[in-house]
């Protein structure tokens, strides 16, 4: 019988949830392509029917941290012409994405915990980079457009979206972890206004 597409998406996406579950539990290199077929219910066939090797998984993995952040970034740019709503909603909808999307979440634990990255993931390595400067530049962008609408131009925007971006990958990578340290659903509202409090008015 015919594969349909339906067929094989649901098959790839099994294949993906079992990669992100054992990716999450025993790291990149301790994971194994007959691991995750053995997890996923298949033979190793279903996943080279999609995937080349365990590194193109491995990437369609992260994308679903990178992904999520990527349309982010387009969200909040269109909002630009309110720059203070347009960073709130950036910095809230990042810590939503984390507590709700849980394939978002053990992707992005995968990448900042479970993973050796070399240059062996050149292709990894080179989205990581260029969703971190855009994020930069983003929100530098929009600090920029803060200080104009409110006075004088902030010093060094540059330097007050590192400050920013930083601040958030330091709560998400200390949650992800260790998430006893703290309660990241009852603690965001705190991390939004702290984060957002050089940004506002007066």
């Amino acid at each position: 019988m015919r594969r349909t597409k339906e067929d094989a998406e649901q098959t790839r996406l099994k294949v993906i949830a079992a990669a992100l579950e054992l990716f999450s539990r025993n790291g990149y290199s301790n994971t194994t392509l007959a691991m995750i077929a053995d997890e996923a219910g298949f033979s190793r066939g279903p996943i080279y029917w999609h995937f080349k090797n365990k590194d193109e998984l491995y990437q369609a993995v992260l994308g679903y941290s990178q992904g999520p952040l990527e349309q982010l970034i387009e969200q909040s740019r269109s909002l630009a012409h309110q720059p203070l709503a347009a960073i709130e909603h950036f910095v809230s909808e990042w810590f939503r994405l984390l507590l709700d999307d849980q394939w978002h979440r053990q992707s992005f634990e995968i990448l900042l915990n479970k993973t050796e990255l070399t240059e062996r993931m050149t292709e990894t390595l080179e989205r990581e980079r260029r969703l971190t400067r855009n994020i930069v530049q983003l929100l530098q962008g929009l600090i920029e457009g803060v200080g104009s609408s409110s006075g004088p131009a902030r010093p060094d925007p540059h330097a007050h979206a590192l400050f920013l971006y930083s601040g958030l990958m330091g709560i998400t990578h200390s949650w992800l972890f260790s998430p006893r340290l703290f309660n990241l659903e009852t603690q965001q509202r705190f991390f939004i206004t702290q984060l957002l409090a050089p940004f506002q008015p007066g």
